[in-house]
């Protein structure tokens, strides 16, 4: 037999449901990086359900779903808080082979299975009489070729992977009576024992889930990203440096600079890097970049005139154009119009000036408190309207829950102004 990484969880009769979704993930290499990346998702799947079935401290939150299985309260209270965000990375990258047809690498690959060791092992640390994890060793990773496979394999593939699963809490249901005895083991390793995951290097792995994150925003390398961009007039005494990353519209124009930081404990810490990057590159096309800063796991955006904000990852090329542009497109948001086929009542015009008057002080967010039949659907139309027609559109954020039935009656009053 071929040395493998999960080889230790051969002759675990208890890990049997995931153990050859393990051993076929490292095979996938042979085939491609791509395949890889699915079976590495497959198997971290099989055994995140695992847990759930055999740990009697845990629940099946409202969807069953992956992502909702690794980001539940309880789950998270249970496992080493560096798992998440490795976690993560198998997850996205398995979905970037299913669902784009962005390129992955062998070593994007290598990552994700990596990270899925770290889990696996956690696992054999936690449930087991015994641990016999080790450590990951890309040494005895296949070689194979980084060829490129139609989309339509990989989704029939993944198809294939999901078809026979079954409901977790069918599964539950018949490990009921382990469930505690399962949970004492656990609590019995963790006090006993500490658990270390195996870091790579800090900076590098975060680079990669940075270029994770940039691909599944449909950004293409070596077309609209330059890594290690070269910009003048830094405050240095050579006057050079160089931008992690700078992102450029179809124009051939700069859209966006990102600061990728060297460190996991803040991504904040990136700000003011990214701006003096962004000063120069201003300086140097005439045109302002969008500004992010990210550690890997947390990002954040700043686009004058609104402070930096924590965003769930990157814009694309066409939001990113839309930002930019909308800064000569903006009308001042005064001597404001109201449709009075839309909302024609004194205090709903008030509230319509007041969001006016607080977004024109640079405020991203609005709240409007009425009462029942005052008209709050009519209000909020009439507030995309006014900002439709300021173009202002892109900035607003109304959070109204509102049922489809409220909008009865409104279409045929409503008449935009020419």
């Amino acid at each position: 037999m071929l040395l493998s990484n999960f080889h230790f969880l051969v002759g675990k009769p208890h890990y049997e449901s995931f153990t050859n979704a393990c051993l076929e993930a490292e095979k996938g290499l042979v085939v491609s990086p791509a395949v890889s990346a699915i079976q590495s998702r497959r198997a971290l799947e099989l055994a995140v359900k695992w847990v759930y079935s055999y740990d009697g401290a845990l629940q099946v939150p409202y969807q069953d779903n992956l992502s909702s299985l690794i980001h539940d309260r309880e789950f998270l209270g249970i496992i080493d808080e560096e798992l998440l965000p490795m976690m993560k990375y198998v997850v996205k990258l398995g979905n970037q082979a299913v669902h784009t047809n962005a390129p992955i690498t062998r070593d994007e690959a290598v990552l994700s299975l990596h990270h899925l060791f770290q889990f696996i092992a956690w696992i054999d640390y936690c449930y087991s009489d015994e641990f016999t994890a080790g450590e990951f060793d890309e040494s005895q990773l296949p070689i194979g070729e980084e060829k490129k496979v139609r989309p339509k394999e990989l989704q029939d593939l993944y198809e294939q992977l999901s078809a026979k699963d079954r409901k977790l809490e069918e599964i539950i249901k018949e490990n009921q009576h382990l469930r505690k005895k399962v949970t004492e083991k656990r609590e019995q390793n963790t006090k006993e024992n500490n658990f270390q995951v195996d870091q790579l290097n800090e900076f590098e792995t975060r680079l990669k889930y940075i270029d994770l994150d940039l691909k599944l925003a449909g950004w293409e390398f070596n077309k609209d990203i330059i890594r290690e961009y070269p910009v003048v007039g830094m405050p240095n005494k050579e006057g050079k440096g160089f931008a992690d990353y700078v992102l450029f519209g179809d124009n051939g124009k700069p859209l966006a600079v990102i600061e990728a930081k060297r460190t996991s404990k803040d991504s904040k810490i990136g700000r003011q890097q990214a701006k003096l990057y962004a000063d120069c590159i201003e300086k140097m096309s005439g045109v302002r970049p969008v500004i992010f800063y990210s550690n890997g796991f947390e990002t954040y955006i700043w686009h004058d005139p609104y402070p930096p904000r924590k965003v769930s990852g990157f814009y694309n090329k066409e939001e990113l154009s839309l930002l930019i542009e909308r800064r000569k497109m903006k009308r001042p948001l005064s001597n404001v119009q109201i449709n009075d086929d839309i909302s024609n009542r004194y205090y709903q015009k008030e509230a319509i000036l007041s969001v006016c008057d607080a977004l024109s002080r640079n405020q991203r967010k609005a709240l409007l408190v009425m009462a029942t039949g005052s008209g709050k659907t009519r209000t909020a139309i009439s507030i995309v309207d006014v900002l439709t027609w300021h173009n202002w559109m892109s900035i607003l954020h109304i959070f109204q829950r509102k049922s489809h039935k409220d909008f009865k009656g409104i279409k045929k009053d409503f008449t935009p102004k020419m």
